[in-house]
C-alpha cells in the first residue's frame, strides 16, 4: 500500500531524489532517477531493484503508466504525491505520472567475461559527454543484439537520469561497465575480442573490415575523437566515408551504421553455415 501523500517540496524524501540529479550523489548512493513509465518497466523486467517510487494518480493515463504504476503500488516505499512534487522528482519535464528511484546496476570487466556469448559483439565509448549520446549508444547496441557496452573513461555517469531516458530503459538490459581506457583494450586483446575503432583518416572503410567473430566497435568522444591509446597495431581502424563537408557523424549514428553492418555480416556468415 502506498505511503500517505506527500505535498510538500521540502520533505526528506523528496529532497533526497532532487540530489540525485548530481552525478556525485548518484555515485555516493549507488542510485539514480528513472522518469517515464517504459523505463521504468524495463528496469523493473530486468530485476533492477526500485528503492523507492512517487506515484501522482491523476497523472497516470497511458497503458504503459497504469502498468508501472500496478508493478509498484504495493510496495512501502511508493509515495502518493501531488503533481507539483512530481514535477519536482522527475529529471526532465516529461511525466508519466511516476517516477522510480532505481538502484544502480554493478559490473566490472572480470564479471562481465563469463557473461559474453561465444563470438560477443562488444560496444566501448570513450569519453563520451553528452549522455543524450550515451543513451542513443546504447539503444542501437540493444537493437543491434550487442553483448555488452564499456563506457571507457567516461565523462559522464553511464546510468544518467538523461542517458537512461535516451536508452528508452534498454540500458538495463544488456550489461554495461565503466572502465578506463588501458584497462578496455588490454581486457579486449586478452579475451581475443577484435577492437576495430571509428577514426576519421583510416584508409580502411568500415564495408571493407571484417566484424564477424568475437570483435568490439570502439567510438571515440564527440568532440576529439579517440584517444592516442587506440592508434595502435591491436586495433584495426575503420572510417565512415563523408561525401558532404562534415568530416564524421555524431558518435551515437556512427555506432548505429557499424553496428548494423556487423548485424548484416554476421547474418551473411549464419546463413552460409546453413
Amino acid at each position: 500500500m502506498t505511503q500517505p501523500s506527500i505535498t510538500s517540496l521540502t520533505n526528506p524524501r523528496v529532497k533526497a531524489a532532487v540530489r540525485l540529479r548530481d552525478r556525485r550523489e548518484r555515485e555516493a548512493t549507488g542510485l539514480t532517477i528513472v522518469d517515464g513509465a517504459r523505463e521504468i518497466l524495463r528496469a523493473i523486467d530486468a530485476g533492477a531493484r526500485v528503492e523507492s517510487a512517487f506515484l501522482a494518480p491523476d497523472l497516470v493515463r497511458t497503458p504503459d503508466a497504469v502498468a508501472a504504476a500496478d508493478r509498484v503500488r504495493d510496495r512501502p516505499t511508493t509515495f502518493e504525491v501531488s503533481p507539483a512534487v512530481l514535477a519536482k522528482v522527475a529529471f526532465g519535464d516529461r511525466s508519466d505520472g511516476i517516477v522510480a528511484i532505481v538502484e544502480t546496476p554493478t559490473l566490472g570487466l572480470d564479471e562481465l567475461g563469463p557473461r559474453l556469448p561465444p563470438d560477443p559483439l562488444v560496444v566501448v565509448v570513450e569519453g563520451v559527454e553528452k549522455p543524450g549520446n550515451l543513451g542513443a549508444v546504447l539503444r542501437s547496441a540493444d537493437g543491434a543484439g550487442a553483448a555488452a557496452v564499456i563506457a571507457a573513461d567516461p565523462l559522464t555517469d553511464p546510468f544518467n537520469p538523461n542517458a537512461i531516458r535516451a536508452s528508452i530503459g534498454t540500458i538495463f538490459t544488456l550489461p554495461v561497465v565503466s572502465a578506463t581506457s588501458g584497462e578496455t583494450l588490454d581486457w579486449l586483446v586478452g579475451r581475443g575480442i577484435r577492437p576495430l575503432a571509428a577514426i576519421v583518416d583510416s584508409a580502411m572503410p568500415y564495408t571493407a573490415a571484417d566484424l564477424t567473430g568475437p570483435v568490439a566497435i570502439v567510438l571515440g568522444s564527440e568532440a576529439g575523437g579517440l584517444s592516442e591509446g587506440w592508434r595502435v597495431p591491436a586495433v584495426t581502424g575503420v572510417s565512415i566515408p563523408m561525401a558532404g563537408v562534415a568530416d564524421s557523424l555524431n558518435v551515437s549514428i556512427a555506432a548505429s551504421v557499424l553496428l548494423y553492418e556487423a548485424v548484416r555480416q554476421r547474418s551473411v556468415t549464419t546463413e552460409g553455415r546453413h
